[in-house]
């Protein structure tokens, strides 16, 4: 037994992932890697080659590197809870009008729950993945904070990870940036994984088409969301859309509608079927509200306080004020308008580089 403990190191087979596992291996600990195959491509109905984390070149890749360097590899096969719960759950936040985050969802309810239950039944201490985060332990707590790299930082997708889950992860990449990474990559003698590219697709949607995603799998669906009204700003229907599911907030380009200046979707109406359209300072917001907040940071949000808050992924962030109400959601007061706020997305707090919280933007 190593006497920095045993890890259990999810491997997709990318850059990231792999080098995580080769320094917690030269550091001392015991590894495991475990692959998980998520999903794959026929199962939606599409016809394209399964890509990233689910393809086959990539867990072989992995296995490779483990068998290479002397530790240990298993495939989990998590598609169907994968598909049962994240799958699901994205047609059924597109069917409420609602842009879902499935990232977050998985990290939460799927990737750390399968690696904890995995990592129990073979007697790791420990897990760790190649996302760019980093955890401490301070006043009794666990807390997330940035990586490094700003460029990279993950930091956002990991909002809902719970204290217990915390407790035993592990980001070897926190403290290092892309370009070192890669040059350790072939410092090691891996220059094909090196030169890997990276998927900033959703796994399951890897030809970044959600609409023909939605298609395949709602049988029907184009037929039964045809026809509803485009809005304006004041209600009045000025012309007939595709199916509300088909858009999301902000949404400029596809609209098959001409206007003297540019119109963006300021809104969707799930139930009556109906896009509202307005102009860019239409999607200007200083009041967003937060369901099912998850805390990191503190045990619990039980006075107002200040902090910069995200509502998407690649968002630098704006000063606000979180006010927790009396139904368990927060809210959120920008000092500043934010543009393009989209309900089912997550918003999350900052205290300097640390993770308050966060959870999913609600509609009002």
């Amino acid at each position: 037994m190593s006497k920095k403990g045993k890890v259990l190191v999810a491997m997709s087979g990318g850059i990231d992932s792999s080098v995580a596992a080769l320094l917690l291996h030269e550091q001392g600990y015991e590894v495991i890697g475990m692959t998980m195959k998520t999903w794959d491509y026929a199962t939606s109905g599409g016809t394209r080659k399964t890509t990233g984390c689910c393809s086959l070149d990539d867990i072989n890749d992995a296995r490779a590197l483990a068998v290479e360097n002397g530790f240990h590899h298993i495939i989990l096969d998590i598609r169907k809870e994968f598909g049962d719960f994240i799958i699901d759950n994205f047609v059924d936040e597109y069917l409420a009008g609602r842009t879902p985050n499935p990232c977050v969802l998985c990290n939460t309810h799927i990737k750390w729950d399968a690696l904890l239950k995995r990592a129990d039944q073979l007697g790791c201490e420990f897990i760790a993945t190649g996302h760019y985060a980093q955890v401490r332990k301070e006043n009794g707590r666990y807390i997330v904070s940035k990586g490094l790299d700003e460029n990279k930082d993950q930091s956002y997708v990991l909002w809902g990870l719970s204290q217990e889950s915390l407790a035993r992860t592990i980001f070897p990449l926190g403290g290092l940036e892309k370009p070192v990474i890669r040059q350790m990559a072939l410092d090691r003698g891996y220059k094909e994984l090196a030169k890997k590219s990276e998927s900033f697709e959703i796994c399951f949607v890897p030809d970044n088409d959600y609409r023909g995603f939605l298609k395949r799998k709602v049988e029907g669906l184009e037929e039964k969301v045809a026809g509803g009204d485009f809005l304006d700003m004041q209600g009045n229907v000025i012309g007939k859309h595709n199916g509300y599911p088909f858009y999301t907030i902000g949404q400029r380009k596809g609209l098959e509608l001409a206007f003297g200046d540019p119109r963006y979707v300021i809104k969707i109406d799930a139930e009556k079927n109906q896009v509202t359209l307005g102009l860019e300072e239409d999607l200007n917001k200083q009041v967003v509200y937060v369901r099912n907040p998850n805390m990191v940071k503190y045990e619990s949000l039980s006075h107002e306080m200040e902090a910069l808050s995200k509502i998407r992924y690649k968002d630098k962030g704006k000063n606000s004020k979180l006010i927790p109400l009396s139904d368990g959601r927060i809210k959120i007061e920008f000092f500043e308008n934010v543009k393009g706020v989209a309900p089912g997305q997550s918003a999350v707090f900052y205290d300097g580089n640390d993770v308050i919280g966060g959870g999913f933007i609600d509609k009002e």
